[in-house]
């Protein structure tokens, strides 16, 4: 199991209050989890097109079945382990943090995460036992919700909690980047390091029924400075007015953005890719372009505004 202290030591959720909300929407979890269905479909499109076989798969932070059970379909996927902070003790299960991976180092051939790492304090120090568990040339891939997750619910409560209160509190959770989500692969010592991103756009009769779905996901806020007493009742009758005032359609229902953040990287080993040696080219980009080349030490001219 990777030991060492983490990279980044700035604990920003409670990871208590993660477990909490995980273990009360279990129950009714496939109610609510057609987020979770929708992009464990994704990533396992993108598992297909790797023309290779996994023998040993870990589905990391795994909520309800979907992603083993669609992974399971492909002829090139062996056995698949599930992990997560709610599972039950099986063969093939296990309960486990995944800020503090209980996997034995260089076992797996396939890490694939759905949704959950989002929720860490330290993305880097997960990604690097993420990699530490891999065997060389094992393959990770994980989907993560993006910063322009909820964007409509960020800016109506930002812009009525002012209102109401003077002041504003965290009340939905700080998402990562797309530009940084490819450095953290690097950092944590992936090649061939990559991340993309879709928007998936649901639409609601009122926020309401979104908060309703995001306690199902087990999704609602665990930031640790959140407020821990009862919002007034005003607050949220006037959240629901100005976000269907603001974001409503023709039909008065309104939407709510899920930014899906896509992380592939791959442990490294001798057999892959290297990148050249500088100087090694046999033939220089001006050539390739057909234009004039430039020393770094000349003074190029003025840009010209087009």
């Amino acid at each position: 199991m990777p030991t060492g202290e983490p990279e980044n030591s700035a604990i920003i959720f409670d990871r208590m209050a993660v477990r909490r909300q995980r273990e009360r929407a279990a129950p009714t979890f496939k109610d609510h989890d057609f987020l979770f269905r929708e992009v464990a479909e994704r990533l396992v499109d993108r598992v297909a097109d790797v023309k290779r076989k996994f023998p040993l798969v870990i589905d990391l932070g795994a909520r309800g079945h979907d992603l083993k059970q669609l992974l399971a379909k492909n002829s090139s996927i062996g056995t698949i382990y599930e992990m997560g902070l709610t599972r039950k003790e099986t063969e093939y299960s296990f309960v486990g943090d995944e800020e503090t991976l209980a996997i034995s180092p260089s076992c797996s051939d396939l890490i694939v995460s759905n949704l959950v790492l989002h929720w860490t304090n330290d993305v880097p120090g997960t990604l690097i036992q993420c990699r530490q568990a891999l065997k060389p040339d094992g393959l990770f891939m994980a989907a993560i919700l993006g910063g322009e997750t909820l964007t409509e619910l960020r800016q109506i409560m930002m812009e009525v909690e002012a209102e109401i209160s003077g002041g504003v509190s965290p009340r939905v959770s700080p998402f990562a980047e797309l530009a940084d989500t490819a450095s953290l692969l690097q950092r944590a010592g992936f090649n061939l390091p990559v991340a993309d991103s879709d928007m998936i756009t649901v639409t609601y009769p009122d926020v309401f029924a979104l908060m309703r779905d995001l306690r199902g996901m087990g999704e609602t806020n665990a930031v640790l400075a959140r407020p821990r007493s009862f919002s007034k009742r005003e607050l949220f009758l006037r959240v629901a007015e100005r976000y269907a005032e603001l974001f409503g359609d023709k039909d008065g229902r309104i939407p709510a953005s899920f930014q899906i953040l896509y992380l592939t990287g791959w442990a490294p080993d001798a057999s892959q890719q290297q990148p050249l040696r500088p100087g090694s080219a046999t033939a220089s980009l001006a050539e390739a372009l057909e234009s004039e080349e430039q020393s770094a030490g000349e003074k190029a001219g003025p840009a010209k505004k087009t």
